[in-house]
Order: structure tokens, then C-alpha cells, then sequence
């Protein structure tokens, strides 16, 4: 994929196709990284794509290693 992008004078990238393309949105922000050829850009997310998922199969039940586990133990009746 080749994309032209104007740099406006406040030194944005406007390009509608590389902001559907990496999947970021207002608030996100890219990491340019040097390699041997040039820059790699890569897209940083504030929060995970999935973390509006979270919970969802599963209510009731607390989030993370440790509400796990006093879960499991509450249904082991310890």
C-alpha cells in the first residue's frame, strides 16, 4: 500500500486510508521506528481493542488472576 500524506501547518498527516489502514483513531498515537530502509510506523492504542469485550461472557465473575481465583474458591465452598 502506497499513501500519499499532506502535512498540514500544524504538522499533522492527513490521510483518511493509513488511519483505517493502522486502525487508529483520535487519541492513539505512532511510534516511528528507524530500520535499515527507512521509518516503520507503528500504531500505539491507549487501551486494548478487546477491552470492551471484557466480562462479557462471563458475569458475575471478577476480572483478573487473583478475583479468579477467590471466585474458584467460593464455588469450592472454601
Amino acid at each position: 500500500m502506497q499513501e500519499l500524506a499532506v502535512i498540514t501547518s500544524q504538522g499533522r498527516a492527513r490521510s483518511r486510508e493509513v488511519r483505517f489502514a493502522l486502525g487508529v483513531k483520535a487519541g492513539d498515537s505512532l511510534l516511528f521506528e528507524r530500520d535499515g530502509q527507512g521509518f516503520r510506523v507503528l500504531a500505539v492504542s491507549r487501551e486494548s481493542t478487546f477491552s470492551k469485550y471484557r466480562g462479557i461472557g462471563n458475569p458475575g465473575i471478577p476480572f483478573g488472576r487473583e478475583g479468579i481465583r477467590r471466585w474458584m474458591l467460593g464455588m469450592r465452598g472454601r
